[in-house]
């Protein structure tokens, strides 16, 4: 069977063969899409040296997500800084820009700024007026936008990859019902920003199931904590002090150890059900104290390398898709953390 040739490469994809010179060569001077389809091609076409090469031209991607004074944005950055080094093959740079969930404004003003200079953006903030604004006059052809793990409606071309944030709020909630048994009782919500829509998704999706299977149970006060941990423990300190029915904490959000403060202040951890989100080094050691009855954990470093997979694929130096934009959820209590 004849090999196949950079002349056929160049017919394919609609391409001159210096083209196609220049990328299977590393010389760079070739637009993204050109790019793209000559790789495509070299690859259908089974041209040996274009199957594992690295492409010269680095892509920068920029990523936008909240200071690692929250951990779970700690991680995040984490697995980014790391994605630098363990793909070299894609040739794609992540810088991390570290944004304000309450400053909606100015991420908006980011997100236009960053659009001129980089190849993609990958975002995590609220589901706010200004930044579905911004990000809707950056879309184009060929610049790929991912909300990771939580999602922004009403904008075409939008790729979300995160976990189903309505579902694990329904795990929360069916655990919650569960733990705290028949005799029921009042239950207080912890989300960062309800604007936030992976918060208001979860809140959502635990609310539907205590109604669905778990009468007892009464959601007394749903909570914006701003995603300011020492602002969730505030609010939760008011409202126990207030109305010593509460039998249940759901934290969707920021501020575990200062909500486990107010519960030792003002109750017993033994009466109150603690159930949240992700499973940090701090929340971990709570757990194990029985302090926080279980962690619903995403993973955040799975969300990261289904980023790196997809942005691969859409610039065509990766052949397979990645698996699912859905990523799964784990549940961890005292004796499987």
């Amino acid at each position: 069977m004849k090999k196949s040739s950079a002349k056929d490469v160049a017919k394919a994809a609609s391409v001159s063969p210096s083209t196609v010179d220049r990328v299977l060569n590393n010389r760079g001077g070739v637009s993204p899409d050109k790019e793209k389809r000559v790789l495509e091609w070299a690859r259908k076409l089974k041209m040996d040296r274009a199957l594992n090469q690295r492409v010269a031209r680095t892509l920068r991607i920029a990523v936008l997500i909240q200071p690692p004074s929250n951990p779970f944005h700690g991680r995040m950055q984490d697995a980014f800084e790391s994605a630098n080094r363990l793909f070299p093959q894609f040739n794609l740079q992540f810088r991390i820009f570290h944004i304000n969930p309450a400053q909606p404004r100015g991420t908006a003003r980011l997100v236009d700024h960053l659009s001129a200079d980089y190849q993609g953006i990958v975002i995590s903030a609220a589901h706010h007026p200004e930044i579905l604004s911004a990000i809707s006059m950056i879309m184009r052809p060929g610049f790929p936008v991912i909300t990771l793990v939580t999602d922004m409606r009403g904008i075409e071309g939008v790729t979300y990859i995160g976990p189903d944030n309505r579902k694990a709020g329904r795990v929360a909630g069916e655990l919650m019902g569960r733990l705290i048994g028949n005799e029921g009782g009042d239950i207080i919500v912890v989300t960062g920003l309800l604007s936030m829509l992976g918060h208001e998704e979860r809140e959502m999706g635990f609310r539907s199931v205590l109604r669905e299977r778990f009468p007892n149970c009464s959601i007394c006060a749903v909570l914006e904590s701003q995603e300011s941990p020492e602002r969730a423990g505030e609010l939760v300190n008011v409202v126990l002090s207030s109305n010593p029915a509460v039998r249940g904490i759901y934290n969707a959000s920021a501020g575990a150890r200062p909500v486990v403060e107010a519960i030792k202040t003002l109750a017993s951890p033994d009466r109150i059900t603690f159930i949240t989100h992700e499973l940090t080094d701090e929340r971990r050691s709570l757990l194990r104290q029985g302090l926080i009855d279980v962690i619903i954990d995403q993973n955040p470093e799975l969300e990261v390398r289904r980023t790196v997979e997809y942005l691969a694929h859409f610039f065509g130096r990766r052949d397979e898709a990645p698996g699912s934009m859905i990523t799964p959820i784990s549940i961890h209590m005292r004796e499987n953390c």
